[in-house]
């Protein structure tokens, strides 16, 4: 069962390592089926998980969508330089849009490091001209389209 260390972090065991793999997985399988491919009752894989979730360990649940199949045909990866009084603000404005899948301070000079989906290239100008490029505190703005996708890795390494 995991625990606490002194830093307040959750200290993972072997099960529950095992269980985030399988959940990784497939993260739809029953409490049942879980428990018979790591060996434990419905119920201990049922208190694990809800303790997990409880630690803050597990998130949250959801389903993986491919953007292609309902017509998402542009992901495009920005580094936005943000001069450091507005990064913040930058940041929550850019959290809100819709079209943002994840967004990161990263190192360097107030550097944000953004992912977005949009239906089409004109969709993806609309989003830099009327959203992106007005923003206060912006300095430049480098933008990269997805070409290929060999490995989009949910969840994480254990």
């Amino acid at each position: 069962m995991s625990r606490m260390d002194e830093q307040g972090r959750v200290t993972l065991d072997e099960i529950d390592r095992k269980i985030i793999k399988e959940l990784n997985s497939n993260g739809r399988i029953s409490y049942t089926d879980l428990g018979k491919e790591i060996g434990l009752s419905r119920v201990a894989v049922q208190t694990r998980i809800n303790a997990l979730m409880e630690e803050g360990v597990i998130e949250r649940f959801t389903a993986v969508i491919n953007p292609e199949k309902i017509g998402i045909s542009v992901s495009a990866f920005f580094n936005v330089e943000v001069e450091p009084k507005y990064l913040q603000r930058v940041a929550e404005a850019l959290a809100e849009e819709p079209v943002v899948t994840s967004l990161y301070h990263m190192t360097g000079p107030s550097k944000l490091h953004m992912h977005a989906l949009f239906t089409d290239n004109k969709e993806m100008e609309e989003f830099m001209k009327e959203k992106l490029y007005i923003l206060p505190g912006i300095t430049s703005v480098d933008s990269q389209v997805l070409i290929t996708r060999y490995k989009s890795r949910m969840g994480m390494r254990l």
